[in-house]
Formats: C-alpha cells, sequence, structure tokens
C-alpha cells in the first residue's frame, strides 16, 4: 500500500482521536507527510499554496454570503413565516407539525444552502411548538435533523458549491439537478412522519379556511418566499452567477428585516455578521488543508490505483457505484461534509466518469450521501444541533433519527438507479 496514503490517513485519524478540530486535523496530516514522508521536492510548497490559492475563487466566494443569508432570516423573524406557511400547508393530518417541519426546512434551503444553518435557525422555533403538541422530544429533535439533510440538495448550495469547484463542474448544473432528489427526500420524510404522527396521536392544527385561506397565509408570508424567487431565478434566468446572487440575496434580506420588519438592529445584524463570519472562516480553512490532501492523492496516483483495484473486484457500474457510496457514508459518518467532498472527489470522480457517469449526476448523488452523514454518529452535526435544542438523551434522539437515515437511503439508493432524477432538470435547462 501506498505510504504516503498510509501516512495522511493514520495520521489524521490520530489527530482525530485526540479531538484536534478537523481542519487542523486534516492540515496537520499533510504538513506530516509533506515532512517526513513525501520525497517529492515541491511538496513544501503544497501546503501554504493551497491555503491561499483555495479561497481565491470566485465561487466560493458564494459561501460566506449564503451563510450570512440564513443568519440574516433567523435575526429577522423570515423563518418564523417560512414555518407558518409549511403549518398552513400541512393542516390537522396526523403528524402535521412534523410535516410543516419538513416544508419548511425545504423551503429554508432553498435560501441558505447549510444543514446545520436549517437546525439552527428553524429548530429553536419548530422544536417548543412540537413539544407542546406532544410530540417526544427525541422525534422532534430528530425530525428537525432529518428535515435539515435536505437544505445542501435543494439549492443553493455550499457543498455543490465546493463540489462544482473541485470537480470542475456547473455549479449552476449541480443546483439545477438537485431540485428533483430534495423533493424526494421531502415527501419520503413526510410520508414517513405521517405515519409516525397516525401511529402516536400527534394531531396537526386545524387550518383557518381553504385554499383562499392558505394562499393568504403565503401572501402574509410574501417577503420571506421572495428571497429563493430572487436568487434562484436570477440564477436560472442568467441575470447573475450564484455568487452575485448570494450577495443580492444578503441585501434582500437586510432590507426586509430592518425596514420592512423592523427587527434588524445593530446587536442583530453585528451577532449575524459574526456567526456568518466564523462558520465561513472554518469552511475555508478546511478547504485549504482538504484541497493540499487531494493534490498529494493525485501526484501520488492514488486514484489510478484505487480504479484499478475497484475494477479487478467487478466490472459492473452499479455495484462499484454502491461500492464508492459505502465508502461515502462510512466518511459522512467521521468527516464533515466540505472536507468528503474535497478529498473523495479528486479520488472518486475520474472513476465514475470512466464508467461513463455524468459529473453532475455523481456529484449530486454524493451530495445526498454525505448529508445524511449529518444526522449519523459520531460526527452527526445535525444531531447535536437538535438534541441541544431539545435536551432529549442523545442516544434516543440517535434511536428516532435511525429510522429516518433507513428512508433516506431508500431515496439515495432510487436516484443512484436512475441517473434521470437529477439529470432530467440540468438537460432541459441546457437545450
Amino acid at each position: 500500500m501506498n505510504s504516503v496514503l498510509v501516512s495522511m490517513v493514520v495520521m489524521l485519524f490520530i489527530l482525530m482521536l485526540s479531538n484536534v478540530p478537523i481542519g487542523f486535523a486534516i492540515a496537520g496530516a499533510c504538513a506530516f507527510t509533506l515532512t517526513f514522508v513525501s520525497a517529492n521536492p515541491l511538496v513544501f510548497k503544497l501546503l501554504p499554496q493551497a491555503m491561499v490559492s483555495t479561497i481565491d475563487s470566485f465561487p466560493l466566494m458564494a459561501i460566506p454570503f449564503f451563510m450570512l443569508i440564513g443568519t440574516l432570516m433567523a435575526k429577522t423573524g423570515l423563518s418564523k413565516d417560512i414555518i407558518g406557511v409549511a403549518e398552513a400547508i400541512a393542516g390537522e393530518a396526523p403528524g402535521g407539525l412534523g410535516a410543516a417541519a419538513i416544508v419548511a426546512c425545504m423551503i429554508f434551503a432553498s435560501i441558505s444552502g447549510s444543514g446545520p444553518a436549517v437546525v439552527a435557525a428553524l429548530g429553536s422555533i419548530l422544536v417548543p411548538a412540537m413539544l407542546e403538541r406532544g410530540y417526544a422530544p427525541a422525534y422532534a429533535g430528530a425530525l428537525c435533523a432529518a428535515g435539515a439533510t435536505i437544505g445542501p440538495v435543494i439549492p443553493p448550495s455550499i457543498p455543490m458549491i465546493v463540489y462544482g469547484v473541485t470537480g470542475g463542474v456547473s455549479v449552476v448544473a449541480m443546483f439545477t439537478g438537485g431540485f428533483i432528489p430534495g423533493i424526494m427526500m421531502g415527501v419520503a420524510l413526510i410520508i414517513s412522519n405521517y405515519f409516525t404522527g397516525k401511529k402516536r396521536g400527534y394531531i396537526g392544527k386545524a387550518r383557518g379556511g381553504g385554499a383562499k385561506w392558505i394562499l393568504k397565509q403565503c401572501w402574509n408570508a410574501k417577503w420571506a418566499l421572495g428571497l429563493p424567487f430572487i436568487v434562484l431565478g436570477g440564477i436560472y434566468g442568467g441575470v447573475f452567477t450564484p455568487t452575485e446572487a448570494a450577495v443580492i440575496g444578503c441585501v434582500y434580506a437586510y432590507v426586509v428585516g430592518k425596514f420592512v420588519y423592523g427587527s434588524l438592529g445593530a446587536k442583530a445584524y453585528s451577532e449575524a455578521l459574526m456567526e456568518a463570519a466564523l462558520m465561513s472562516a472554518i469552511i475555508m480553512f478546511i478547504l485549504g488543508g482538504a484541497t493540499t490532501f487531494g493534490r498529494i492523492l493525485t501526484m501520488e496516483k492514488i486514484p489510478q490505483q484505487l480504479a484499478s483495484s475497484l475494477l479487478s473486484l467487478t466490472k459492473s457500474p452499479v455495484i462499484i457505484m454502491a461500492m464508492i457510496m459505502l465508502i461515502l457514508l462510512v466518511g459522512g459518518m467521521f468527516l464533515d461534509t466540505i472536507s468528503n467532498i474535497v478529498l473523495f472527489t479528486p479520488l472518486f470522480l475520474p472513476i465514475v466518469k470512466s464508467l461513463g457517469y455524468d459529473p453532475v449526476f455523481f456529484g449530486v448523488l454524493m451530495t445526498i450521501n454525505l448529508c445524511i452523514g449529518f444526522i449519523t454518529p459520531p460526527v452527526g452535526i445535525n444531531l447535536y444541533v437538535a438534541q441541544s435544542l431539545t435536551r432529549a438523551p442523545f442516544e434516543l434522539i440517535i434511536k428516532e433519527s435511525s429510522r429516518l437515515v433507513l428512508v433516506l437511503l431508500v431515496v439515495m439508493f432510487i436516484v443512484m438507479l436512475f441517473p434521470g432524477t437529477v439529470l432530467f432538470l440540468p438537460s432541459l435547462l441546457a437545450r
């Protein structure tokens, strides 16, 4: 086995088990390997160059701005309007508020692009409401955590931006490809929640009227619902790039919060800026180290070696793709989504291309897979956020989320077998 690969993987796990933050762990594993193992004279320049060149990217500038959109919405009350619309749509069906939570996650996903941001912004409002309706705290937290996995699948999506930059794939095509799978994930969770709600007696909130009343609730939330239309409409209409759309979205959220809602004071605005800056800085640091990791793998020709190993086991593209998905699923249990994308894209993208798969299809499928990692221990960050909101025992949240993980895995399997679920809209847009 390649000594460079062994050195990086072993050092990475040693640092992770020592509770070193993942960004420092990846950078430290690269620095150790570059210093003591690799014999290439150019490797000493890799880490500092990657730390600078990785963030010097116009598409990646969208990340801090999409983060800021999410924090601004949480501070201004726009997220409350989204929840109101979602609950009006769900109505009094069994598990109605749970369904509303998932619908709200899907709507909010089309604005923020971040799974943990969706949990934090919506969970703080949804969880207390669900507890008042008699929902078990662990189930309320698990449902919000699972619903938030849709966040990076329905565009805009921070992981898709990272994949597009790393793999040289169109970000707009990735965004378009995520729509149908994201909706499939939401519908699957709503169906699962319906049967759980019916079994446990979770009753929804009675509607105040029919279709006309629902439309009125949507009109009352027009400022919140207008944001995804502006951001996504501008992108697909060719008016502006995803990065420019993120900036326009920030301006829109600020203006609405400041002058329409009147809830965005100086303190709230500074807190939103600080939260977005901290989350963005963490992502950018991880990207720098992970990019170095990927470059070292490429220099050592690890992707080619891995491809030959997989092809020696079977010639079936479906089985090889299933094996890759299994590796990514395990990776998602231990590493965050961004790190996994930057680490594994250089490894697996050449393989899936050689098998005849479209890079956009693989990118969306990879995003779905890694987003399931948000609710799989030990690193499942959405579960930790949900646990902090519900104060339920962590083991109970894991138990409640396990059935939701199975539901999402079924959706991922269907998408893997039918690439058209991803490629239909991008091909339609390209005509």
